[in-house]
């Protein structure tokens, strides 16, 4: 496996931002945004991947997951994300490939729809689009909202999961599980700040209403002339058929991959087959 380093970014405000790297200096720069409630680690062995395929990777934990620090304000507007992926982008010695699943790619799509200036080039975008099932995405907040009190044990952990992605297996090992919760006072948490969930306002529907802006995200896809791709996970609940297919006929020049046997959660569900999309995509982009 290539060697990871650890990194930091800083956000607006001076918000630290956690992130790994792999990659020799110098090489052209992809960064992966993960979804909400999700950490750096979502992504598998795709840095690695990327890597040996000569591109400096990073993956980074959005403000308020991971080990990135949580906003003072419980800002966790689509504003306030789309805010650090442009800081993030800006701060490379190049423009970067901006890879976001779900949260991430909303806010990658609005940081270079909304940026005054070029700040990417090339974008992919996982399972999310402007238009995306209203109930898919109240599947994932009633998920993260019912176990926003912490659990009493890794096995805890491990069996909402299952629950919650019954096409994967329930793995053996739970240590793994430790990347996305963290232990305080005999329980285990998620590893985010719960004000992403409950809101500025104390509305526990305020954060996600805020990031789902549709007529928003599609002005920002007019604006699109970067190489983009859009990959849909075969069984996903939240991007559609017509979901897709209406981002192709704002985005004509995008490409479109579907991966089987995989959700929403397309990098964990079947990370081989998303490594081939991606590395296909940057190949041609490296050519080009």
């Amino acid at each position: 496996m290539t060697s990871r380093a650890k990194a930091e970014f800083e956000g607006p405000g001076g918000l630290r931002l956690a992130a790994e790297v792999a990659g020799d200096e110098g090489a052209p720069s992809v960064v992966f945004f993960h979804g909400g409630g999700q950490t750096r680690h979502a992504w598998g062995t795709s840095l690695d991947v990327l890597a040996q395929e000569g591109w400096r990777a990073y993956s980074v934990d959005l403000r308020g997951h991971g080990e990135s620090e949580w906003s003072p304000e419980g800002d966790y507007t689509l504003d306030g994300f789309l805010s650090d992926v442009q800081a993030i982008a800006r701060s490379l010695g190049d423009q970067p490939v901006l890879v976001g699943a779900s949260l991430g790619g909303i806010a990658s799509l609005a940081a270079v729809g909304e940026s005054p200036e070029p700040i990417a080039r090339a974008l992919v975008l996982v399972d999310v689009a402007p238009r995306i099932d209203r109930a898919g995405a109240d599947r994932i907040g009633e998920f993260m909202m019912a176990h926003i009190d912490g659990f009493a044990s890794l096995e805890e952990v491990a069996d909402a999961v299952a629950a919650y992605n019954p096409h994967r297996p329930r793995p053996t090992d739970l240590s793994g599980l430790k990347k996305n919760v963290r232990e305080r006072d005999g329980r285990w948490y998620w590893h985010w700040d719960p004000a992403f969930m409950v809101g500025r306002f104390g509305s526990p529907d305020e954060t996600r209403t805020s990031v789902i802006q549709p007529e928003r995200l599609e002005r920002a896809a007019k604006t699109l002339t970067i190489p983009t791709l859009l990959v849909r996970g075969r069984m996903s609940d939240l991007l559609t058929d017509d979901g897709s297919r209406e981002f192709l006929e704002v985005v004509p020049h995008a490409r479109f991959v579907e991966v089987g046997g995989a959700g929403h959660m397309v990098a964990g569900d079947r990370n081989d087959l998303f490594n081939d999309a991606i590395v296909e995509f940057l190949r041609d982009i490296a050519e080009g």
